[in-house]
């Protein structure tokens, strides 16, 4: 795709408040458009850019047009940042892991020549990964409030410390549990190695079709994580406690009192996530977690890098 001028054009996000990701950005606005690519910015990070590279034609990436792909260097919230402008778009979001685990980068900062050359021949593959859509309500008969969407997971957190809340989780219509607890989430698979996981839920593969719902440290005998279908509806009353605060991919957020409604469907977007290469997730989990796959049995190998 191009631009009607018929320039191509690739954005950039990067994290402003870490030289090596701005560095690395920067180098690879000057390899990109040495070959004739326009790069496509917000005005914040096109100021940083043109700054070190002002012999680069770097645009407002709002009025830029057949944007091909975003290249993002930083982990995984800058790239969470890139998917909000991205998920309603439809533009593919290739992350440049300069975090700490990374699992929606496609390859670090070192592969950056590949990353460069891969991209000016368009030679990656697209995955589309399951999203969420949620609203709240001040009660289960209102009209929507407010209104958001997730990449990763929807968070119900207790507002107070001292004070649990206590939910009634409905699933398609039906009630599934009712706990005391300090939270709930609901995750899809690309955000089961996130919040997710650190709250005991299982890993998905990403490109699983699927919701993930997760109790956080509930008073109950049964409060096990759940794996629903990807067209269930969940349903979230708080029906007793305190009040909750809601989280979208811990960015975007909104206070829901005693008596809200939060529901939780799938988006009508999947997220686009560039891959320059079929890298197993198996090998991504094995690598990110440093997990051992070799035992004191013989015949096991180490993943490739």
């Amino acid at each position: 795709m191009t631009s009607p001028s018929g320039d191509r054009v690739v954005a950039v996000q990067t994290h402003l408040r870490r030289p090596e990701a701005v560095a690395a950005a920067c180098d690879f606005v000057r390899s990109v458009t040495a070959h004739g690519l326009v790069v496509a910015a917000e005005q914040e990070v096109a100021d940083a850019l043109r700054a070190v590279t002002p012999e680069a034609r770097i645009v407002d990436k709002d009025s830029a047009f057949g944007i091909e792909v975003v290249v993002v260097f930083g982990g995984d919230g800058t790239i969470l940042k890139a998917a909000e402008w991205a998920l309603d778009r439809g533009v593919p979001v290739l992350g440049v892991n300069l975090g700490h685990i990374g699992f929606l980068a496609e390859l670090e900062v070192s592969d950056l020549p590949l990353i460069v050359d891969q991209v000016i021949r368009r030679d990656y593959v697209i995955e589309h990964r399951l999203a969420i859509s949620v609203e709240l309500r001040p009660s289960p008969e209102a009209e929507p409030t407010w209104q958001s969407f997730a990449v990763n997971e929807v968070s119900i957190e207790k507002l107070s410390r001292r004070k649990m809340i206590e939910v009634l989780a409905q699933v398609d219509g039906l009630p599934v549990s009712r706990w005391g607890c300090d939270g709930l989430l609901v995750s899809t698979p690309t955000g089961s190695t996130a919040y997710a996981f650190s709250a005991g839920g299982p890993v998905m593969w990403p490109d699983l079709e699927a919701f993930l719902m997760v109790p956080l440290s509930a008073h109950a005998l049964f409060a096990r994580p759940l794996v629903m279908g990807p067209d269930s509806e969940v349903v979230v009353d708080l029906v007793g406690g305190g009040d909750a605060v809601l989280w979208c991919d811990g960015r975007r957020t909104v206070d829901a009192s005693l008596g809200s409604r939060i529901t939780v469907r799938r988006h009508e977007n999947h997220l686009k996530v560039a891959r320059l290469s079929e890298q197993p997730f198996t090998n991504r989990l094995v690598k990110k977690f440093g997990l051992s796959v070799v035992g004191f049995r013989t015949g096991y190998e180490q993943i490739p890098d």
